[in-house]
Order: structure tokens, then sequence, then C-alpha cells
């Protein structure tokens, strides 16, 4: 099956996120992809909008909240009518300035359609001056860059002719230390080859996926329904640096599945009266993935063999 490739563009507001959004449909004008952009907004109007002009890119608009916290629901209808109607080979999601990137991924990474995307990568814009004056931001805008940095796969540092040498130097130094994996790159305007950014990601088996850094997903298809003990079992030893799981998934004393959530290590279920695809998603750091399915499987085995 074909995956749709992701990019996600993140950057605190005024980074250079739009002006990279514009280089990246550029380039994508040369090629007989089709396009799709969705762009997360805020306020209730949108202001980047008219950054798209080509008529054969497919657009979506997420106004009055943030992807990742009160529009998930209409990200998740919007990206699954995208994928239906459109049937696009590339997506760029711009997302707000106020959007945590393990959050975005956990926004996007719909069960009902996870294994039919490929996330090429997390691509940060950071303004250079505002990351050499960081200090006189809040406590939690301060958090919030350093962690749209350190999850980053690829560092854009705009505003380079406003930066002394030295500061040039400090930046690259101090995002290197935070993030060691991640190619940072000093620009005006976002001004980057393209190509450096296509070579993001690699798949290393056909139900996960790695991004550079240590960030990955990986989902897992259920074939049958499961032992509830034996799965809480299984999310008791489960690494601190697993940080998002949901799906569906079915118990061995159910006819209809269960909408599962982890965050936090708080499990929650909620009964649903519909069947659904069995998959679970998973987002993580430093995970071997293949330990994880390994014990999953297992779980599977366990009630056939009963």
């Amino acid at each position: 099956m074909k995956k749709v490739e992701v990019y996600i563009l993140s950057g605190f507001l005024g980074s250079g996120k739009t002006s990279l959004l514009k280089r990246l449909l550029e380039d994508e004008q040369k090629s007989a992809r089709k396009v799709a952009v969705m762009m997360n907004e805020l306020g209730k109007v949108s202001i980047d909008s008219d950054a798209i002009s080509d008529d054969d890119v497919a657009l979506k608009e997420l106004l009055g909240g943030c992807i990742c916290c009160s529009i998930q629901d209409k990200l998740e209808a919007q990206l699954q009518g995208l994928l239906i109607d459109e049937k696009p080979d590339v997506i760029y999601i711009e997302t707000t300035g106020a959007a945590h990137p393990v959050e975005v991924l956990d926004a996007i990474l719909s069960p009902l359609f996870a294994e039919k995307l490929i996330i090429k990568g997390i691509i940060t814009t950071v303004d250079g001056t505002r990351w050499i004056n960081r200090k006189a931001l809040s406590p939690q805008l301060q958090q919030l860059i350093l962690e749209q940095v350190r999850h980053a796969d690829f560092i854009i540092i705009n505003k380079m002719n406003e930066l002394t040498e030295g500061q040039q130097a400090t930046i690259t130094f101090e995002m290197q230390a935070l993030n060691s994996k991640a190619r940072c790159l000093l620009t005006n305007y976002s001004q980057i080859s393209v190509t450096l950014l296509r070579n993001l990601s690699v798949s290393f088996d056909k139900e996960s996926q790695r991004i550079p850094l240590n960030l990955t997903t990986f989902v897992y298809q259920f074939k049958q329904s499961i032992s509830q003990t034996e799965f809480e079992e299984f999310l008791k030893g489960l690494p601190d640096t697993i940080y998002r799981i949901k799906g569906y998934l079915k118990f061995d004393y159910s006819d209809q599945p269960f909408l599962f959530q982890f965050s936090y290590g708080m499990p929650l279920y909620m009964r649903e009266y519909m069947n659904l695809p069995l998959n679970l998603v998973f987002i993580g750091e430093n995970i071997e993935w293949a330990q994880i399915q390994a014990q999953l499987s297992n779980l599977e085995k366990e009630v056939k063999n009963r």
C-alpha cells in the first residue's frame, strides 16, 4: 500500500514557517505529485491562507484552536476527508506557534488511518534573535521553544543577517547540545535546499517509522480479541518514554471494541458500539518497537491457544 508523506512544520510565531511552506510548494510545482496543505490558526480568521495560490493544492484550514488540544476531532475529520477525497501524495501541516511536537503527532496519527501515513519529519523554524533573547519570555514559552527544538528532525534558524558570528556560533552550539541528531541550518527567510528535507525519515519495517531523532511512531494491527488483564500487565511494563498510545482493541469478554487512550501512564477505556479497525498507535522515544510488537503478538497467541 502506498503511504502518504506528511511533513510537520513547527516553530514559534513569526519564525518563518509560512516562508518555508511557500518554498516547499514552489518545489512541488515541478513534480506531478498531488499536494495538500493543512494550516492551523488560533484565531477565527486565517491570516496565511493567501500563501496558497496554486489551484492544484487542496487546502484545509483549522481555525479557533490549537491542532494538539481543542480541535483534535476536527483535525481527524478533515485529515480523513483529505485522504478519501483528494488522495494526496504529500500533506504539509503548518502548526500554530503554540503547538508541542509530540502533541501534534498524537493529533495526526488517528488509529483510523495511521497505517496510511509516513511521517517524513518535524521541521522546526526558529527566529535566531528570539532564541538569543528567549530569557525575556515567560517560563512556559521558553520551555515550548526548547521542546520544539528538542523534537525536531531539521532545524532552520532564521534572521542570520541580524546575528553576529559569535551569536550564530552560540545558537548552533546550544541547539546541537539540545538535539544532536537534527541538522541545524542558519539562513534568512527559510532559504534552504528543499532536497535536504526530502531525505528526512526512513521506514525500517512495514509497521513503524523512524524519525532521524529518537521520536518514533508505531502502528500495531490486532487480528483478534485479547485479555484485558494481560493487556494491563503489558502496560505496566512499558518504558516511561512511551508518551502516547491510542486506538481500538477488543477484549475476549466483549463483542464490541473499546477506544483506548494512554497518556502519562494513565489508561482510559471507552466502549464503542460499532466495529472499527483494531489499530493501536504508539508514540515514543528510544523504543525498540520489535519488542513491543512481539509482546502484543503474544497477547493474541495466548487467547488463541486457550
